[in-house]
C-alpha cells in the first residue's frame, strides 16, 4: 500500500466519520506524548498517525468549519491530515502540534478559496434584517464590536455572502484577525506570511469588507 493510500485509510475518505478524540490527557501529557508519537511515525511506525488524527480531528474540524462551506468541511479536513502526514519531516518539536495543524488547516482553506471562483450573489437575495445588520457593522469602530456583531443570527448568512466576494488573501486575514481575534503575529505564523504582509492585508481586508457592505446598501435603496 502506498503512503497516499495509507493516509486515506487512516483519515477516512471524505464523507466518513473519523474516530472520537481522546480528551482525557492534560496539556503537558499530550505535548510529551505528541513528541514521542511524531518521532515513532518518522522512524517508520506510520500506523501511529491514526493517533494524531484521533487526538486532533475536532481541533481541525473547528478551524475548517469556520472557513469553508459545510458541504466541503470533511473534504478539507481530509486534505489537512494528508498534508500533515507528508509534511512530518518539517514538523519542529519546539512547536505544539495543535498549532502546527492549525497552520496547515488555515492554509488549506486559503488554497480552497484560491481555486474557487468568487460568488456574485444578487443584493436582492439579502433581507431587511441583513441590511439592518450591515448598517450596524458599518457603524462599528473596533474589532471587539465587530466580533460582537457577527454573533447575531443574520450575521452568518450576510457575512458569508460578503466574505465570498473578497480575495482569498483578504478573506484569510480578515477571518483570522478580525473574526477569530488572532494577533497579527499569530496570523502571520498560521499563514506562513510576514508580519508586515499580514498587517497591511488586515487593514485592506477590513476596508474591502466595508466597501462591499456599503455598496450593497446603496444598491438596495
Amino acid at each position: 500500500m502506498s503512503d497516499g493510500s495509507l493516509v486515506t485509510c487512516m483519515v477516512g475518505a471524505p464523507g466518513l466519520h473519523l474516530p472520537m478524540a481522546d480528551e482525557s490527557l492534560t496539556g503537558l501529557q499530550r505535548a510529551s506524548e505528541d513528541v514521542d508519537l511524531i518521532r515513532r511515525i518518522r522512524q517508520g511506525d506510520t500506523d501511529r498517525f491514526a493517533d494524531v488524527i484521533r487526538r486532533y480531528q475536532h481541533h481541525v474540524v473547528r478551524i475548517v468549519g469556520r472557513r469553508v462551506p459545510a458541504d466541503h468541511v470533511e473534504e478539507i479536513v481530509h486534505d489537512v491530515f494528508v498534508r500533515a502526514y507528508f509534511g512530518l519531516a518539517q514538523f519542529s518539536e519546539s512547536v505544539a502540534i495543535d498549532h502546527w495543524l492549525a497552520g496547515i488547516a488555515v492554509r488549506t482553506c486559503y488554497d480552497f478559496w484560491r481555486a474557487r471562483k468568487r460568488d456574485e450573489l444578487p443584493v436582492s437575495a439579502l433581507t431587511d434584517d441583513h441590511h439592518r445588520w450591515m448598517d450596524r457593522v458599518l457603524a462599528t469602530q473596533s474589532d471587539d464590536q465587530f466580533r460582537h456583531q457577527v454573533r447575531s443570527q443574520e450575521a452568518a448568512e450576510v457575512l458569508e455572502w460578503a466574505l465570498r466576494q473578497l480575495s482569498p488573501e483578504n478573506r484569510a486575514v480578515l477571518t483570522l484577525v478580525h473574526l477569530d481575534g488572532h494577533s497579527v503575529r499569530e496570523a502571520a505564523s498560521l499563514l506562513g506570511w510576514s508580519v508586515v504582509n499580514v498587517k497591511v492585508r488586515a487593514h485592506r481586508a477590513r476596508q474591502a469588507l466595508r466597501k462591499i457592505l456599503s455598496t450593497s446598501l446603496r444598491r438596495s435603496t
